[in-house]
């Protein structure tokens, strides 16, 4: 009886829920599925959905370049010591002859047929090939490039259409931000690696380069061998940066893109005159930090015989106060400022030596007229 009764209640309980439930509503699942529920096992994140809009522009480059044989004295003794060879980094005599030197990097396609990428990535190179994501490659020539700046464009040689990339405003991205690196190295096709945007104005001094005109966006996403030249995106998937440095050693796992909005300007310029220009007034400049007050002088350390700064009167320890009407804070306000005026006139320099302030008055040239000095 007992077993009976359980049974009873179990059948009872089965009847209730029955009532409650109707049939039509427990049916209602299998019939009208309802697709406009998230399904998470389907759903795509922001990083694939960036992906899938940019990686197609995303561009492998191969290099070449010829490399003659060095001429060394038949009877040079350091031949014979292979500890002389790998230190000074000399070729070994069966190593000596002419060979081709082969590369690679990537780039991403921003017009019809054009590409940006680092300059590093294509200089010095005899031949070019673009790799595209659909697995044609093809020949590509050097519009222009640009040492300082660190940027190249090419033109592939080819009918279209391209892919391209959709150019962000890396004005708008601010430190905490989503960061995406993509690029093909070792001539893997759109590896990508995720991580924030660290810095907004990392000065290219502070890392102990000195050739290089450029204020870099550090983040922590990985950027690898190979992808330099590749584009930097943002969770919309828009290009903020180009992929140029990697810190290894004491501090690695830092990551260096050149902001985009940098880049289309010396890209323009490469487009429609060869070349860029760079307004400078021959000073190498130093950040001193004063940790007694908030006051950060930019004192010069250095300043290029025959430049403009030197004929104006400009000495080393002096401190920038002013450029233009815009007080100066980092070196790269200095930069800034000098920028702006160009080389066709003169900018105003307030400056303090020892007690006293000193206004003078100076005319930027063009780099290259220094480096002619």
């Amino acid at each position: 009886m007992k077993r009976y009764n359980h049974k009873q209640i179990l059948l009872s309980s089965a009847i209730t829920a029955i009532v409650l439930y109707p049939s039509n509503v427990m049916s209602q699942p299998l019939a009208k599925p309802n697709f406009n529920e998230i399904d998470l096992y389907t759903k795509k994140s922001f990083i694939t959905k960036a992906v899938e809009k940019t990686g197609s522009s995303v561009v492998t480059i191969e290099t070449q370049r010829y490399i003659k044989k060095r001429k060394f004295p038949r009877n040079s003794q350091l031949f014979f010591d292979p500890y002389f060879e790998k230190f000074f980094g000399l070729d070994l005599p069966n190593e000596n002859q002419p060979r081709i030197e082969q590369n690679q990097g990537s780039g991403f396609i921003f017009a019809d047929g054009l590409i940006m990428t680092n300059a590093h990535v294509v200089n010095g190179s005899d031949k070019v090939i673009v790799g595209l994501t659909n697995g044609k490659k093809l020949k590509a020539k050097l519009i222009g490039q640009d040492f300082f700046t660190d940027i190249a464009v090419l033109k592939i040689e080819g009918k279209g259409p391209w892919p391209k990339a959709q150019l962000g405003d890396s004005s708008k991205i601010k430190v905490g931000d989503w960061a995406i690196a993509v690029g093909n190295p070792f001539g893997l096709e759109n590896t990508v690696t995720l991580g924030i945007i660290s810095n907004l104005k990392r000065n290219v001094t502070e890392l102990g380069i000195y050739d290089k005109k450029l204020e870099l966006i550090q983040t922590d996403a990985a950027i690898n061998p190979g992808n330099s030249g590749g584009p930097l995106l943002n969770s919309d998937g828009e290009v903020i940066g180009i992929n140029t440095l990697i810190r290894s050693g004491p501090g690695a796992g830092l990551s260096f893109a050149i902001p985009i909005n940098k880049a289309k300007k010396i890209t323009y310029q490469l487009i429609n005159n060869g070349k860029v220009i760079h307004p400078m007034i021959g000073i190498r400049l130093i950040d001193e930090s004063n940790f007694g007050t908030n006051n950060n002088p930019v004192k010069v350390g250095y300043v290029v015989p025959n430049s403009p700064a030197e004929q104006s009167g400009i000495k080393v320890n002096d401190i920038i106060i002013k450029v233009g009407g815009e007080d100066i804070k980092t070196t790269s306000d200095v930069i800034r400022e000098i920028n702006k005026n160009g080389t066709k006139k003169q900018i105003s320099i307030l400056l303090k030596r020892r007690n006293r302030l000193i206004r003078l008055k100076v005319t930027p040239t063009d780099i290259t007229n220094l480096q002619n000095n």
